[in-house]
């Protein structure tokens, strides 16, 4: 019903160069996102298009929301200090594949890499363009900051072929720090309330919480669980080293790998990234590229450490080859 008000062709989208950000949680996927959007070169979901994230030219007609009716900016549950308010882009397309796709790479106790047929893909074009349309033609590119799109990133390069994929990475143990801060902190929130659990399992967010469900990308997955419990930080470094030592490989050819830490600590890097990007103006208000300061625990298994530094410095040297 929503295609039917489409005024615009999908395919004059196919060759616009579009983004695509997509890692592992915590990898500053969310503040890289919000630098490109912050330049309105862009048109990303936003806060605004829930709940029916599939129908944003029906939704956008019926909810007529004036910005004035709805809450202040506040910090988003991660408590991280990102202020969100209604009109903040978010990762919220997802929902597309799981209504389409779901049980092609959503199982009960893992996600894993899918390859969507011709149909479901023409299908995506069809939505982004949909969603491109309801925000008024004002710009022609898409943001998208999906981290379950690390599954599909040879889908994104096949139906957005100008796209530009970014893949954010960031200093092993300290990521999986993050992460595993974050996982007790979506624990503890969802039980204390039920809600917080249901509703990330519709928008496919199982990074953290009580129904977190990893990527997996080994032939034997569907028997073999990772080695340690999710209350250690041994289990996300491993997860940190089975996602990106996957990506490394599997990731399209022309994908940019985005080390977090240079991004913070050399403005050369985000200067890079918009001139390969084709962005000309930038917006004086945007959230800066910033190092957390947390202390993260140490890890028990060396050998773990060790392969997580190896694939950690072969990225950022891929990184750099391209970025500085």
């Amino acid at each position: 019903m929503d295609q039917r008000t489409v005024v615009t062709d999908p395919e004059d989208i196919v060759g616009e160069r579009h983004v695509f950000v997509s890692g592992l949680a915590r990898a500053g996927t969310t503040v890289l996102m919000r630098r490109f959007y912050a330049t309105n070169l862009y048109c990303s979901l936003t806060y605004r298009d829930m709940p029916f994230v599939l129908a944003p030219n029906l939704w956008r007609k019926l909810a007529c929301l004036s910005k004035r009716t709805v809450a202040a900016t506040t910090e988003r549950a991660h408590g991280d200090r990102i202020m969100v308010d209604v009109d903040s882009p978010e990762g919220l397309e997802e929902v597309f594949w799981r209504v389409f796709t779901g049980d092609t790479y959503i199982e009960r106790k893992r996600l894993k890499p899918h390859l969507p047929d011709s149909e479901t893909r023409w299908k995506y074009v069809c939505y982004i363009n949909a969603i491109l349309n309801a925000k008024d033609g004002r710009v022609s590119r898409y943001l998208s900051k999906n981290n379950n799109n690390i599954l599909r990133l040879n889908t994104i390069r096949h139906v957005f072929p100008r796209a530009l994929i970014l893949i954010p990475f960031r200093e092993p143990l300290s990521h999986a720090g993050s992460l595993l801060r974050q996982h007790r902190n979506f624990v503890k929130a969802q039980e204390n309330d039920r809600f917080v659990r249901s509703y990330m399992t519709w928008l496919v967010h199982h990074e953290f919480g009580l129904d977190h469900r990893p990527f997996r990308f080994d032939e034997d997955c569907a028997t073999q669980a990772y080695t340690y419990r999710t209350d250690m930080i041994d289990y996300w470094l491993e997860l940190w080293c089975a996602t990106y030592g996957w990506l490394e490989y599997a990731a399209p050819k022309d994908a940019i790998f985005v080390c977090y830490e240079d991004l913070c600590s050399c403005t050369d890097v985000w200067l890079h990234l918009a001139k390969i990007s084709g962005i000309s103006n930038e917006c004086e208000e945007y959230d800066p590229f910033i190092l957390s300061d947390a202390i993260a625990e140490e890890a028990n298994e060396v050998k773990l450490v060790e392969q997580a530094s190896c694939i950690y410095d072969r990225l950022t040297n891929k990184a750099r080859a391209v970025l500085y």
